[in-house]
């Protein structure tokens, strides 16, 4: 039987903070995120942004912790760098913290854009369409040209 929802407070920090633990808990959110979310549901400002700072107190947000996740949980479906660098950012994460992520993953992008393309396409390509379809793939994917380059010549053997 489903559970019935009173409309909660939009005023109401309280309020405010057990619907953004409810997201907190299926997921890792980054602040502005869990702010954008908490708006959509009808809270106020002030009653988000109390709730945000009470959940950064109680470390149930951290905007650290979630840049970590979402770099390795991109990494692990097969995105490059520049896109996960594009959607951290999007998401309200500082340079900094961008950076140390990133750099934390301590990743070879070329071998992971090789991945891709062999998880993707499965074999080498055999004409010059193919190799531009392949490259494009990997630039929707966030892999710089230099590096989508680099994997294609290191699938197909070439120096």
């Amino acid at each position: 039987m489903p559970r019935s929802r009173s409309k909660a407070d939009p005023a109401d920090p309280e309020a405010a903070l057990e619907v953004g633990l409810r997201l907190l808990v299926r997921r890792e959110h980054s602040g502005l995120e869990l702010a954008r979310k908490l708006g959509e549901r009808g809270f106020e400002r002030d009653a988000v942004d109390a709730a945000l700072e009470r959940a950064r107190e109680l470390d149930y947000l951290s905007d650290t912790r979630y840049a970590d996740f979402m770099a390795r949980h991109r990494t692990e479906h097969g995105y490059g760098e520049q896109r996960i660098r594009a959607e951290l950012a999007h998401n309200g994460i500082g340079n900094d913290t961008v950076n140390a992520a990133i750099d934390a993953l301590e990743i070879d992008w070329i071998d992971q854009a090789r991945g891709q393309l062999e998880r993707h396409f499965r074999h080498p390509p055999e004409t010059r369409e193919d190799e531009a379809r392949y490259l494009r793939h990997l630039a929707g994917r966030g892999f710089p040209g230099g590096v989508a380059h680099q994997a294609l010549a290191a699938w197909k053997g070439e120096p």
